[in-house]
């Protein structure tokens, strides 16, 4: 299941899982299939709670308790510290931080009681960046929620962890999203006791964070 489902990391990520004969959940504002056969689409705005949850919940009834759930949704925009407005970063924050929160609340409980799971957030940025102020902020917020998630549901079996992409997605550069897309595959399948939370994608190697 990918919430926040677009043409780049999101359709690359659901081919990759695809051709492992994984059947897919799109979640996306327009309800799209990315163009992919046989995936099954949903639509939410990520920053409407309701929306959310109903299609994460149909998505469940379709298909049953997910094994793996990306959450790729990003608000990316230039915007620096003296032109910071409320509603500009509370607007950015719903889509970065919160939306991932709701996204991940609601499916790791029906992971933890069956015992296993994968939730993986996409993050960036990992070193602030003046220039992006509210991607910055966000970004720091995803890797703090990725170790809230884990200590209220990795004892229970479900691994969460972020991908960072430090740099611009785009095919046929080092970000890649088909190369890129890898490092979720490899996240979802890494034996419990070897467990990465993060995995730094940095347009060179793939570097665990931890």
């Amino acid at each position: 299941m990918i919430a926040g489902a677009g043409p780049g990391i999101g359709r690359s990520v659901a081919h990759r899982f695809a051709r492992e004969g994984l059947p897919v959940a799109l979640v996306s504002r327009t309800g799209g299939t990315l163009g992919l056969d046989g995936v099954y689409a949903y639509r939410a705005d990520v920053t409407d709670e309701t929306a959310l949850r109903a299609a994460l919940d149909a998505a469940a009834a379709e298909l049953g308790t997910p094994d793996v759930v990306v959450y790729n949704a990003a608000v990316i925009r230039p915007d620096v510290l003296a032109e910071a407005t409320m509603r500009a970063h509370l607007d950015a924050w719903a889509v970065n931080v919160v939306g991932a929160l709701i996204t991940a609340a609601h499916v790791a409980p029906a992971m933890a009681r069956r015992g296993d799971g994968t939730i993986i957030i996409t993050g960036g940025m990992p070193e602030p960046n003046r220039e992006y102020a509210s991607l910055s902020l966000g970004k720091s917020g995803v890797r703090t929620l990725v170790a809230l998630l884990n200590q209220e549901y990795g004892p229970s079996g479900v691994h969460v962890a972020t991908v960072t992409v430090a740099g611009p997605v785009a095919p046929g550069t080092p970000f890649d999203p088909d190369a890129i897309a890898e490092h979720y595959w490899h996240l979802h399948t890494q034996p419990r006791g070897r467990w990465n939370h993060e995995i730094l994608h940095s347009g060179l190697d793939a570097l665990p964070g931890g």
